[in-house]
């Protein structure tokens, strides 16, 4: 079965920058059938939808609260997806989790989602 494993998390102030990596064990991941997404989940609050690319280039989209700040990208050589961070804000922290679904579709619905990882923390100080 196809793992996810995040890394990249951690402490930063407001207005730096973090940048998350989410390695798939699975090879299957770099073909045209896999989805991949990242989504978060703050201290009592529900996951949330953070960003999702299809398996091709240029198809990726954001949720409203990062728009024009994150940016997802994915190698699929090397099977793995990135978040790239800027302008983190206190609103930002929150655990951080990888997620892929057997579709080339992306969507912004958890319970779409068929793979997940762990999660990474990641904490903005203000």
């Amino acid at each position: 079965q196809a793992q996810l494993a995040e890394s990249g998390g951690g402490l930063v102030q407001t207005g730096g920058s973090l940048r998350l990596s989410c390695a798939a064990s699975d090879r299957t991941f770099s073909t045209a059938d896999y989805a991949m997404g990242w989504f978060r989940q703050a201290p009592g609050k529900e996951r949330e939808f953070v960003a999702a690319i299809g398996p091709g280039p240029g198809f990726t989209f954001y949720a409203d609260s990062v728009k024009g700040r994150f940016t997802i990208s994915r190698d699929n050589a090397k099977t793995t997806v990135f978040l790239q961070m800027d302008d983190l804000s206190p609103e930002d922290t929150a655990v951080y989790y990888c997620a892929s679904r057997r579709s080339p579709i992306p969507t912004d619905q958890p319970i779409d989602q068929d793979y997940w990882g762990k999660g990474t923390l990641v904490t903005v100080s203000s």
